[in-house]
């Protein structure tokens, strides 16, 4: 099962073509080469909590299985996105253009950047089992805040779960249709979590950028025959941040509060567990901000001879940063060559350019 899972799908898969000379038959001419493009969404900040922004490429550091990485684009919260290198790992024009400069001497935490995640896609899976049904108007009300909260580019899904997943609103930048899809849901079966939170990692796998799922669960799965483990490396390995808000009676069951603490921190994402119908308002307005101070970068691994999973390291270089903390994924899994078709056809993210 999880072998079968894990060869679904896969962060970013970029086909190049390169055409050779003479009057030859068109398909016989190309030479198709795979580039894995790998992202990592970058949370800095520093002993109070507060996001650090102000960073530049130079100040990060990646190391894949001890080797260490060149960072091929960056992007600070809500900013343009910089192209640094292109897939053959030459710089690029805008690259050099931007003249590699120094960090700013003022890099400080604060809040300059928006509270908004702008070109976000954020899915919303909301727990619609018999767990939910005391405080499901105060959970509509939340999720309802949080979606008119995601301003700018973002786009918004709503999916609810109880023994199955319902799709209610597929990704859209329409506030007002997720709006009324969460008021047109209810409450009723037992909870399948980690089945349904599975299928909509799959769903957010086929998206390239910032991508995100945040779940409200109001009680433990009692229903899934998917082991949250690989849940989780799935997400990993798609580049899928994963955010669980639970309430006090999820936090009631040890196993549940460790697995949502370990899933939502493998993925480079939080959990929070609320108390009441307040701390559910605070904890969406926290992964808004989460999502809004994200540096993204990613890289073209460098030659790596090893076909499972990779490890992923992030710092920050230079003593003067050394104080601040860096949150992001921990690592991922490779597909494989044998497994291209089969992530082409679960809809992963392919195309074809000429060379």
């Amino acid at each position: 099962m999880k072998k079968y899972v894990l060869g679904l799908c896969f962060t970013l898969l970029l086909f190049g073509s390169s055409r050779l000379g003479g009057a030859q038959d068109d398909n016989a001419s190309r030479i198709y080469v795979s580039v894995v493009l790998v992202q990592l969404n970058v949370a800095v900040t520093d002993d109070k909590g507060n996001y650090v922004t102000g960073l530049r490429p130079e100040d990060f550091q990646i190391i894949e299985d001890k080797i260490p990485e060149k960072v091929a684009t960056f992007e600070e919260g809500n900013g343009p996105p910089i192209h640094l290198l292109d897939p053959s790992g030459k710089p690029t024009l805008e690259a050099t253009s931007a003249g590699g400069a120094a960090s700013p001497a003022g890099v400080k935490p604060a809040a300059p950047l928006l509270s908004t995640a702008s070109g976000a896609n954020v899915f919303i899976l909301f727990d619609t089992s018999n767990y939910m049904y005391r405080g499901f108007v105060f959970a509509q009300d939340s999720i309802a805040d949080f979606v008119r909260s995601l301003e700018g580019e973002s786009k918004v899904a709503l999916y609810s779960y109880s023994r199955d997943l319902d799709r209610v609103s597929s990704l859209t930048n329409d506030r007002s249709t997720v709006l009324r899809a969460v008021r047109s849901t209810v409450a009723g079966d037992d909870a399948a979590l980690y089945n349904c939170l599975l299928m909509t990692v799959k769903d957010a796998s086929t998206l390239t950028g910032k991508k995100a799922i945040v779940v409200f669960s109001n009680g433990p799965d009692n229903a899934s025959l998917v082991p949250p483990e690989d849940v989780a490396e799935l997400a990993q390995s798609t580049g899928t941040i994963i955010y669980m808000i639970s309430t006090r009676q999820a936090e009631a069951e040890p196993v549940s509060t460790a697995v949502f603490e370990r899933m939502s921190k493998a993925t480079g994402g939080k959990a929070y567990f609320s108390r009441s119908w307040r701390d559910e308002k605070q904890a969406f307005a926290s992964i808004r901000d989460d999502l809004a101070h994200l540096y993204t970068l990613s890289y073209y691994p460098a030659a790596n001879p090893n076909p499972g999973w990779r490890n992923i390291t992030v710092k920050l270089v230079g003593k003067e940063l050394q104080k601040y903390h860096v949150r992001t994924r921990d690592g991922y899994r490779l597909l494989h060559s044998t497994q291209l078709s089969a992530a082409a056809a679960t809809g992963a993210s392919t195309s074809e350019a000429s060379r």
